[in-house]
């Protein structure tokens, strides 16, 4: 394989859309080569690997994240790498939000694949690509908070354990699935709650929430409250 053919990483849970997005980048661009990742771990490692990719195609919704979180940690460990955030939640306040942590482009799921290669041809030249803000001619961008700015600063491991937090699991089963001793976890969530600046696990799932995207939790101080008794939140969390 030739060095010198662009990699680019798909983070993206769902085998069939996943498959979507390759097919449309090597319609794109035959000799590109497409690295996949269906969770963050996946993301993770392939982002340490030795041949480094030159962009990230991200979807909001994964496993091991709560909707802003992998971007944040993204940017954060890797902030030379251009990210497309690839997203069904494509109103308006999530494209800010996403543009002003850093991304590069957004690409809604409801796209076209012609929007998709428009989108990365514009990334690859260096450019950003968000033609439904660019109409508005709005400049006036959310910028990361305190607490984002905190999951930007987290290790990847420690970023893995937060995301197995946010998703239920107990030390002994965080322990089991990162191949790790008990104490070890304990430390690594003692470092955690450190850096976000927390002091339990039921604090720290609840900024977490904070940067959720879907519209039902998003759309208002209303919306918060209930989202942090429904059952069916996707980064809700057991904390027992």
């Amino acid at each position: 394989m030739a060095t010198d053919q662009p990699r680019i990483l798909i983070v993206e849970d769902h085998p069939l859309f996943r498959m979507a997005l390759k097919t449309a980048l090597l319609q794109f661009d035959p000799d590109v080569h497409v690295v996949e990742a269906d969770t963050v771990s996946a993301m993770q490692a392939a982002l340490e690997g030795r041949n480094s990719p030159r962009m990230v195609l991200l979807d909001l919704a994964m496993p091991g994240s709560c909707g802003l979180s992998a971007l944040l940690h993204l940017r954060g460990q890797h902030p030379e790498l251009p990210v497309i955030v690839i997203s069904s939640q494509d109103d308006q306040q999530t494209m800010r939000r996403v543009k002003g942590c850093g991304a590069r482009a957004f690409v809604s799921k409801a796209s076209c694949m012609l929007r998709l290669r428009e989108a990365v041809a514009e990334v690859m030249s260096g450019a950003t690509w968000f033609p439904e803000l660019d109409a508005t001619g709005e400049t006036d961008l959310p910028q990361p908070d305190a607490f984002e700015q905190r999951i930007a600063g987290l290790t990847p491991q420690q970023f893995r354990v937060l995301g197995m937090v946010t998703e239920g699991l107990l030390n002994k089963q965080i322990a089991w699935e990162l191949h790790i001793s008990e104490a070890t976890v304990k430390a690594h969530l003692t470092a955690i709650f450190r850096k976000l600046g927390v002091r339990t696990r039921t604090q720290a799932v609840l900024a977490v929430q904070q940067l959720a995207v879907d519209k039902d939790a998003g759309a208002d101080d209303s919306a918060d409250d209930s989202a942090d008794d429904s059952a069916d939140d996707s980064c809700a969390a057991n904390d027992s």
